[in-house]
């Protein structure tokens, strides 16, 4: 059976990532894509790497024929995506790979992202989308609400430790090196190749990034009580990759056997040799995590590493893995490439 998709929001970097990896899926055919702002022209011209596939030309989101789509995937910013979902047919499958259905609390999103949500009914529905944790939930979704790529990569370092109680939960620190293309494809001042190369540095310091967000409210619920991570996301002159270093504290072999029991069966997640760091050059254009576990100098205390590639395992990478969960699909289809070095 052949899958018809529309991607919206397809002339973003997460937009022509899943271009590029459902090209590779047997059963899932790209049917429309939309990009308001490039509408009428091809996707060979927006990004010259597509060039040799036979694509939908883009159009505008109200052109499409959405009672001949299977599900839809939202690559829209922020705010944007809410209102078109809330727009879209009741019984179309969705995942959505902004920030507009992540956090369940209005709340919250309203806290973290300065504005009332304007979808309340889509959010109470919308099911967490880091697919390892909620495998189950997915499969029953129609709207599926993607991680932020910075809040997957310190998930997949910390939430079984949280859920086994192997590590203090009062003492986490969390540093994370992110890729440019982590900030979109809009033009900005300091994303400038001059402002940007040689050198790197920390931004949404003091835990002002959004995706604390996240953290607060995933971990919390694991642990059944506040959790509050202290956490600086660096950004690095590099195109793709992410990789977070953890310091916890708990015994190092407790902690990488917890990763061994909850990891054994997992196809994308993959537990390096105990005191071996992973990097990102070895899961750059794939679904893969990598997570490492090193004894710490200091008694008691581990560094636990995680590295993907925002764009894939962080995003569209993590998008299409939950849309096979929803179509039917074997969960790895279209998604098993290794990863491209050097």
């Amino acid at each position: 059976m052949t899958h018809k998709v529309a991607i919206l929001g397809a002339s973003g970097y997460t937009g022509a990532e899943l271009v590029r990896l459902i090209a590779q899926h047997p059963n899932i055919e790209i049917a429309a894509l939309a990009a308001e702002r490039k509408a009428g022209m091809t996707m060979a011209e927006v990004f010259p790497h597509l060039r040799h596939m036979s694509l939908p030309t883009l159009c505008k989101i109200e052109e499409i024929d959405f009672s001949a789509i299977d599900l839809c995937f939202c690559a829209l910013p922020h705010k944007t995506s809410q209102e078109v979902i809330a727009a879209l047919p009741k019984d179309l499958k969705i995942v959505d790979l902004s920030a507009d259905f992540r956090l369940r609390d209005p709340a919250e999103y309203k806290k973290w992202y300065g504005n009332p949500h304007a979808a309340l009914e889509q959010q109470q529905e919308a099911v967490y989308g880091l697919t390892e944790f909620y495998r189950e939930d997915i499969k029953a979704a129609r709207l599926v609400a993607g991680t932020g790529c910075n809040a997957a990569t310190g998930q997949f370092a910390l939430r079984p430790l949280i859920a086994a109680g192997v590590i203090d939960l009062d003492d986490i620190i969390l540093d994370l090196k992110c890729a440019v293309s982590g900030a979109g494809r809009a033009l900005k001042e300091n994303l400038l190749h001059a402002e940007l190369s040689e050198g790197y540095n920390p931004y949404a310091i003091g835990g002002t990034h959004r995706h604390l967000g996240e953290f607060d409210q995933e971990f919390s619920k694991i642990a059944g009580r506040p959790v509050k991570v202290q956490f600086t996301p660096h950004l690095l002159p590099v195109n793709r990759g992410i990789l977070a270093t953890t310091y916890v504290k708990g015994d190092a072999q407790a902690i990488y056997d917890t990763f061994a029991k909850a990891y054994a069966d997992e196809p994308f997640i993959e537990l390096l040799p105990f005191g071996e760091a992973p990097s990102t050059h070895h899961v750059r254009g794939s679904n893969f995590c990598h997570i490492g576990v090193a004894k710490d100098r200091i008694d008691g205390r581990a560094i636990v590493f995680a590295a993907l590639d925002n764009l894939t395992k962080g995003s569209s990478g993590q998008a299409l893995q939950n849309a096979n969960l929803m179509l039917g699909e074997e969960e790895t289809c279209g998604l098993m490439m290794a990863p491209l070095f050097p």
